[in-house]
């Protein structure tokens, strides 16, 4: 399985466990976001694509810094800080 996964030792498996898991939960937005628009019957934007972009980004981001990338972790902090701007621009919104 290491081999196969390109690591050397448990803490490369372990962070490359939780780079999947973070692509997953980014994956996971393009899902609920095409499963609210089917609903709908028009492209929509649910709130819960913001979260799974929020937590995916931000998973993803600590691997990309955990693997020195720059492009990489330049790429997904902005999304995490537009992400966090979605969301704080929808609660302000609901709150009146």
């Amino acid at each position: 399985m290491f081999e196969f996964l390109n690591v050397d030792s448990w803490a490369e498996f372990t962070w490359v466990m939780i780079g999947l898991g973070g692509q997953l939960a980014f994956t996971a937005r393009f899902l609920v976001q095409w499963i609210a628009s089917e609903k709908a019957g028009r492209s929509t934007v649910p709130v819960a694509f913001w979260y799974f972009s929020i937590i995916g980004g931000t998973i993803l981001l600590s691997y990309a810094i955990y693997r020195g990338d720059p492009v990489f972790i330049l790429g997904q902090s902005m999304g995490v800080i537009i992400y966090s701007r979605n969301l704080w621009l929808i609660r302000r919104e609901r709150l009146g």
